[in-house]
């Protein structure tokens, strides 16, 4: 069973590279980054050897620990990109759950990354061990902490596979991802507004606290070597136990349990109290239904949440404890967050998918398309003024006065209609398909991969460049010409949106195409 269910994985790995260029170097890249992850975990692990030895407990400590979690954390992040993470996939095969559970764990083990976070815990053993026992009782401890990695990752996916399924899950999910993102970023924000108190004391202070988890009882049975040591391996291999049967346990149900994230919801239907605000014929309608996008497909709006999480980063990790003031610092970050919310445009017509086709029946003329695009456009400017007027302001109040929000604003908004102004013509030209996959990090369907790349670098470049003669003179103190931002915003967007109609009306069939591919 260990054996097929290997040879499964590994055949579903090279299935999905077959005949995809992009998978193919996304694959090699992974692998390549893999080995440097373990060469230099290892190299790493060992360097703390250095150290002395109440440091090196406790760097040992923090590191086996950020690993477990890392293990907890990325496959959820993962669920729905990987096949192997979901056992709904597994439910009608003729198995026991012995066998699954067995199957499983050898695949959770098979693979380069699993291979590359084995190779750094070895480094615990060569930076921690001070003598032939602890040498011995690493090699244990190293085996035991690897097990209680792949059961607690199974037991946490296995456990949440049902909610991870449905609409709420993924938008949970989604959130989740962008907050372990700026995670990534919390030791830049710390060194750029000064540590609280001394490192030392702090590493010290956390390792007394990780010092009882399952990955610290490991790190200090290795530095420890002794019969102190021994007991905590025994310790630590019945938490490996437990774990693993609350994985058999959590496997159990979700083999049983219905899925219930295609059910359908009862209630009434009704009509948005939005809705009476919206104009009349098409425009209000793809209005409406924009604005329905937002509020429930995770892929529409995981890309505002990420916009503005990604600026307050920028906008802290920039800053030094006594530095960044001036309205420069209040302008640049409203408008870096405006050229993010207008990467949306980017692909207008890619959430869409296969349902484009009921538009594209009813378009007469390029002018339909105008009106479409148009309405998408507005849906947009519905959510991103007031959001870039509160993110101008909140910039404004970091960067030393709330007054500078009234250059930042305006100027914001009209990078926002530049960028919307681009993303129309690149949604015509490079089109690409939203995989319908429970993961709302989902790039392009297979083989778009470029494309994707290029709307959104392509989005990105034309929007700075069109932006420029805006942006730049506001930076540097004109900030009279801020009152200029909106009208040269929306000139943009309008001159964007017609070339676009009177390219995309000719290629219908060939956009409708790129937006339906299979994933």
């Amino acid at each position: 069973m260990v054996t097929l269910f290997v040879r499964l994985k590994l055949r579903l790995v090279r299935g999905g590279l077959r005949g995809d260029t992009i998978r193919q170097i996304g694959f090699g890249v992974s692998v390549a980054l893999a080995v440097l992850a373990a060469v230099s975990g290892f190299l790493l692990f060992s360097l703390i050897r250095l150290a002395p030895d109440d440091v090196a407990l406790n760097l040992g400590i923090a590191a086996f620990t950020l690993l477990t979690v890392g293990w907890i954390v990325v496959p959820l992040l993962a669920f729905g990109l990987d096949e192997t993470l979901d056992p709904a996939r597994l439910a009608l095969f003729p198995l026991t759950t012995r066998q699954l559970t067995t199957g499983l764990f050898a695949a959770s083990a098979a693979g380069p990354w699993p291979l590359a976070s084995l190779a750094a815990l070895a480094g615990g053993v060569a930076g921690l061990a001070r003598g032939p026992g602890g040498v011995l009782l690493g090699v244990v401890a190293v085996a035991l902490e690897f097990a209680l990695c792949l059961v607690a990752s199974r037991a946490i996916t296995t456990a949440l596979s049902g909610a991870l399924r449905s609409r709420r899950g993924r938008d949970l999910l989604a959130v989740a991802a962008v907050a372990v993102l700026l995670l990534f970023q919390l030791p830049n924000l710390l060194l750029n507004r000064g540590l609280p108190g001394d490192p030392a004391r702090m590493l010290e202070g956390a390792a007394a606290v990780l010092r009882w988890t399952p990955p610290g009882l490991a790190a200090h049975a290795i530095a420890d070597g002794g019969l102190i040591g021994v007991a905590e391996l025994i310790a630590l291999g019945m938490v490996v136990v437990v774990v693993a049967w609350l994985w058999i346990v959590a496997l159990q149900r979700a083999l049983v349990r219905p899925d219930s994230s295609t059910a359908a919801g009862a209630g009434s239907v009704r009509r948005s109290w939005s809705g009476r605000f919206l104009p009349g014929g098409m425009l209000g309608a793809v209005v409406a239904k924009e604005l329905k996008y937002a509020r429930r497909e995770p892929r529409g709006r995981i890309t505002w949440f990420t916009a503005i999480v990604v600026t307050g980063v920028v906008m802290f990790s920039t800053r030094g404890p006594g530095g960044g003031e001036g309205a420069a610092f209040a302008v640049w970050p409203a408008c870096l967050a405006a050229l993010m919310v207008g990467l949306q445009a980017a692909n207008s017509f890619g959430i869409d998918g296969r349902s484009l086709w009921m538009n594209a029946v009813v378009f007469s003329g390029a002018r339909d398309l105008r009106t479409d695009l148009a309405g998408r456009h507005l849906a947009i400017a519905i959510i991103a003024v007031p959001l870039l007027t509160v993110v101008a302001l909140f910039a404004g109040l970091v960067a030393g006065s709330a007054v500078w929000a009234l250059a930042a604003a305006p100027t914001a908004w009209g990078v926002l209609g530049v960028s919307l102004g681009v993303g129309a013509v690149s949604s015509v030209i490079l089109p690409y398909t939203y995989p319908e996959r429970l993961n709302a990090f989902s790039g392009a369907a297979p083989g778009q991969g470029g494309q994707a790349f290029l709307a959104s670098f392509g989005t990105m470049f034309g929007t700075g460049l069109l932006a420029l003669p805006l942006v730049v003179p506001v930076l540097l103190g004109a900030y009279w010409l801020a009152v200029l931002a909106v009208p040269y915003g929306l000139l943009v967007a309008w001159a964007g949106r017609r070339l676009a109609s009177s390219i995309g009306f000719n290629r219908l069939p060939d956009l409708l195409a790129a937006v339906s591919r299979p994933t």
